[in-house]
């Protein structure tokens, strides 16, 4: 049943035995004081719908108590000894000298009730109702965008360990799946621990072993009617599948029908890296910075640094780019009334798709424009191209013009003979190719209105805060703890909720005033 925080303080409470010692205008002051107001007994209601059972964590405990641990980046464990012993985490959720945490569980628990809810994100939300209360974001029509890899909370596997620890999960969720690897998976003993012993510097006998492991799971696969699968079966077929033709093919002078297997020789896009958590992925910023687990999106006001919106996704696959995210999140920030707001952001973002969803809202894009890149050192680029999209046509820069086809591909062949700008142009003995995009007049636009100095100059002065504040948010918090897209994304959303509070609300000076919030 939903516990409620009760109005008597008790004879040790620590607000009241040294609530003064809290620095005025931190955090823990804070939620001393209004805890109550921010987190009602009524905001987790429907999450106990029975007036049975031994009562729950009220609900301002609870609230403030997910907010702090995502704040100091803690374990389950870690925040209930906070809250045990940390004189100003029992001051802010209103415990006694004496009083001691409940179970570290707990946490797990109140998780998974709120995941499973109709509004997971409550605690975000009651923050940004504070937030638009104030009135700080009322005529800001500027938002920035940006995103930082995060480093995912297990190891990466090789392709042996994957495929055996996939075979292994086929055999615990799969209906009679122990029983079909014991006839189908004769090829190694998924019982044991430990690495396989075999020579693993001898290809052969790694070989060996890849093929014995990939001809198992072909074979569990091919046992079971897919369709007839649901829930966790469904999702342990998949992933041997998954695991068993991502990083393999046929062994050389072999089309794979007998039996011979190898490493692949390549890195398959959007690879899985390990089946302990399937939704990490590897990832990278730059070429110099490789890294693997998740990606964090976040759309800011540059004035004040809050956080309007934020989705934690895969950390590759093109539904999880820069830019198709950072449209998505632009069009449901909730602070957002109306057209006519720029929004900044890197290059990341200045794909066709991007300023095509921009351009279809009426916003106005101040992002730096993708470099074009000249096929020959020095020589032309795109925009030395002219396109006349009405006429289907593009007129290189020695002045001859072809049609633009169907795949919006554009062929000079064989007119590249003999002309004179040939060496600042291409080096293919068939001529010069282009291929356009979709965009490419959105693109084209985009780039001559980067030029403009007054672009230039709200760009260098906006978009910086953006910066700072995913510093912020990876301050000590490079890495997540949970597994999984939905629960990290859970995670950020309460980790940004506290930042909105701690580094920007208040100290813009947040307080209550007759009633309502207020800053000043």
């Amino acid at each position: 049943m939903q516990g409620r925080e009760d109005a008597q303080r008790g004879y040790l409470d620590l607000e009241a035995l040294a609530g003064e010692l809290l620095a005025p205008g931190s955090v823990f002051a804070f939620l001393a004081k209004h805890r109550g107001r921010l987190f009602p007994d009524s905001m987790m209601e429907d999450l106990f719908p029975s007036r049975r059972g031994r009562p729950s964590v009220p609900a301002p405990v609870i609230g403030w108590v997910l907010v702090l641990q995502a704040l100091q980046g803690l374990s389950d464990r870690e925040t209930a000894e906070a809250l045990t012993y940390d004189l100003r985490w029992k001051a802010a959720c209103g415990y006694g000298l004496t009083d001691t945490a409940f179970h570290p569980s707990t946490l797990t628990y109140w998780r998974r009730r709120l995941a499973a809810s109709e509004n997971p994100h409550r605690i975000m939300e009651a923050i940004a109702e504070v937030v638009t209360e104030t009135g700080v974001l009322k005529g800001k029509r500027r938002r920035a965008v940006d995103s930082t890899v995060l480093d995912d909370a297990v190891a990466r596997q090789d392709t042996i360990t994957q495929i055996i620890a996939a075979i292994r999960r086929f055999a615990r969720d799969v209906p009679g799946g122990q029983d079909l690897v014991g006839v189908h998976a004769t090829g190694y003993d998924y019982t044991r621990t430990g690495k396989p012993d075999i020579a693993w510097d001898d290809p052969d006998a790694k070989d060996g072993l890849i093929s014995a492991l990939v001809t198992d799971a072909l074979a569990l696969l091919a046992a079971v009617d897919s369709e007839t699968l649901e829930g966790k079966a469904a999702d342990a077929y998949a992933l041997l599948a998954l695991v068993a033709g991502q990083d393999v093919e046929p062994a050389e002078d072999s089309d794979g029908t007998d039996g011979r297997w190898r490493i692949a020789r390549k890195v398959a896009l959007d690879r899985l890296i390990s089946t302990v958590d399937p939704d990490a992925r590897h990832a990278h910023k730059t070429q110099a910075r490789q890294q693997d687990g998740y990606k964090a999106h976040i759309v800011i006001e540059p004035d004040t640094g809050l956080v309007t919106a934020a989705e934690l996704t895969k950390a590759s696959g093109p539904e999880n780019s820069d830019g198709t995210v950072g449209a998505r999140l632009i069009g449901m920030d909730p602070t957002i009334a109306g057209t006519n707001i720029q929004v900044l952001a890197d290059s990341a973002y200045g794909s066709g798709e991007m300023l095509a969803a921009l351009a279809g809202t009426g916003h106005i894009p101040v992002i730096k424009p993708w470099p074009l890149r000249p096929a020959m050192d020095g020589g032309f680029t795109l925009d030395d191209f002219t396109v006349d999209e009405a006429a289907d046509t593009v007129t290189c820069p020695h002045g001859l013009t072809r049609k633009i086809t169907a795949k919006r591909r554009v062929t000079f062949g064989a007119a590249c003979t003999g002309c004179p700008f040939r060496d600042r142009c291409t080096a293919s003995p068939q001529g010069r190719k282009l291929v356009l995009h979709e965009h490419d007049a959105l693109q084209r636009e985009h780039r001559q209105r980067a030029k403009n100095p007054a672009f230039q100059q709200t760009y260098r002065t906006h978009r910086p805060m953006v910066e700072q504040s995913i510093a912020w948010l990876t301050r000590g918090n490079r890495r997540v703890r949970h597994r999984g897209t939905g629960r990290n994304n859970a995670w950020l959303q309460l980790r940004i909720a506290g930042l909105n509070l701690r580094r920007r609300l208040l100290n813009l000076g947040l307080h209550e005033n007759n009633g309502s919030w207020a800053l000043g």
